[in-house]
């Protein structure tokens, strides 16, 4: 058991039948920070890539039920609201979300990726009894000029702010050009950020998954900018993992996104010195790696593993290779891929033995002669029978 608290975060949102936006993006994306995601369902759709073909709201009162369900047992951090369904759920969610005191992150769903409508006239109204409530509101611009009328975005999230006490963070992902910014606005500060703009048409369900991980965050205890500044991070690596599903806009490759953001040191990198760079980058291309930096001029490689995480060699012809240090790499189907890897011309000081330690193991050295194993530990490598007892911290509760 770990003492870790996990945090917990509410969705009050709609349901993509897609799996791109919505309930779907908002549970992958707090899953894959390390959150515990909770639902509060407003409305189903039927939606793909292409458009939004059904929309059945979900009745005010199972929307509440669910709410109080989740907040009188399991307790809440943190609540991001999505798609609301009705102008009549808007005004009841923002009276029940008065009794909770934690950070709110609001994305005023109006229109799908595809064009489609998500909230009518009376809906976009009761917005402003969610804007009372939310730390922050995170439009688009479309959506931004809808809430205030304004075609300056600054002037319209400042209108906001003086008017509702929350922050805006307006999203630049709409404006044209590869350069974008995004502001977050406060009452007594403003925080920008640059960027160049990701080659994709994989963008459905980029803000919901922003304003989830930002309302992760925060439940975590971040502070509102630097919440903002991870959730961006999250949403771009999730742009670049995209699967490319579907013949229109398509979803974000949350599930790939896993050592590039999380609290804590994290151990995503290993470099080791290598004497020949030809040999040594067939060597480890061969065991399964997949080489993403080739700069042979610099004396430089690096590979990527599953899971993300990065290993690299440097090449130093002088440098006196040490046999103190073994580098691991995990594999579910050791026994073949070292019998694969053996038929090949791979030598090995021994092949797959299982060990004390409740590994299973085989030994070899790459051209420069640092150890490499190929192992296979499972569930014993994290938690093997002796692993230290840890305390188990009390849940908090929502008052």
């Amino acid at each position: 058991m770990t003492n870790k608290k996990t945090p917990r975060i509410l969705v009050i949102a709609g349901s993509d039948s897609g799996g791109g936006a919505g309930i779907q993006a908002d549970i992958k994306t707090i899953t894959m920070l390390g959150g515990h995601a909770m639902t509060a369902i407003t409305a189903i759709t039927a939606q793909n890539t292409l458009g939004v073909s059904a929309v059945h709201p979900v009745p005010t009162e199972m929307v509440l039920a669910q709410i109080d369900a989740v907040v009188g047992d399991i307790g809440v951090d943190a609540i991001k609201l999505g798609m609301i369904g009705s102008a009549f759920t808007a005004e009841q969610v923002a009276l029940r979300l008065e009794g909770i005191d934690v950070p709110i992150v609001f994305d005023p769903v109006m229109i799908a990726t595809s064009g489609a409508a998500l909230a009518d006239d009376a809906t976009i109204a009761a917005f402003g009894r969610l804007m009372d409530r939310a730390t922050l509101t995170t439009p688009n611009l479309p959506e931004l000029k809808r809430l205030t009328g304004d075609d300056d975005p600054i002037a319209g999230a400042l209108s906001l702010v003086s008017r509702h006490r929350c922050a805006v963070l307006v999203k630049g992902g709409h404006e044209e050009g590869d350069a974008l910014a995004d502001a977050l606005i406060e009452e007594d500060n403003l925080t920008s950020w640059q960027g160049q703009r990701i080659d994709t048409t994989s963008t459905h369900g980029t803000g919901c998954t922003l304003a989830s991980a930002i309302a992760f965050h925060l439940g975590c205890g971040e502070s509102l900018a630097r919440a903002v500044e991870r959730a961006r991070l999250f949403v771009r690596m999730a742009l670049h993992e995209a699967p490319g599903l579907g013949h229109g806009p398509g979803p974000l490759g949350q599930q790939g996104v896993r050592l590039d953001c999380g609290a804590g040191p994290r151990l995503n990198q290993v470099t080791v010195t290598g004497k020949d760079y030809a040999e040594m980058t067939a060597f480890y291309r061969a065991l399964g790696l997949r080489q993403i930096v080739d700069a042979p001029e610099n004396h430089y490689a690096r590979f990527e593993s599953v899971g993300g995480a990065t290993f690299s060699i440097q090449i130093d012809p002088e440098e006196v290779i040490s046999e103190s240090t073994a580098v691991y790499f995990e594999c579910d189907d050791l026994d073949q891929r070292v019998e694969r890897l053996a038929r090949a011309g791979t030598a090995f000081e021994h092949g797959p033995r299982d060990q004390p330690w409740m590994w299973r193991e085989a030994r070899l050295r790459d051209p420069a002669g640092n150890t490499v194993f190929l192992y296979k530990g499972g569930e014993a490598r994290r938690y093997p029978p002796w692993r230290l007892i840890e305390s188990v911290a009390p849940a908090a509760t929502a008052e």
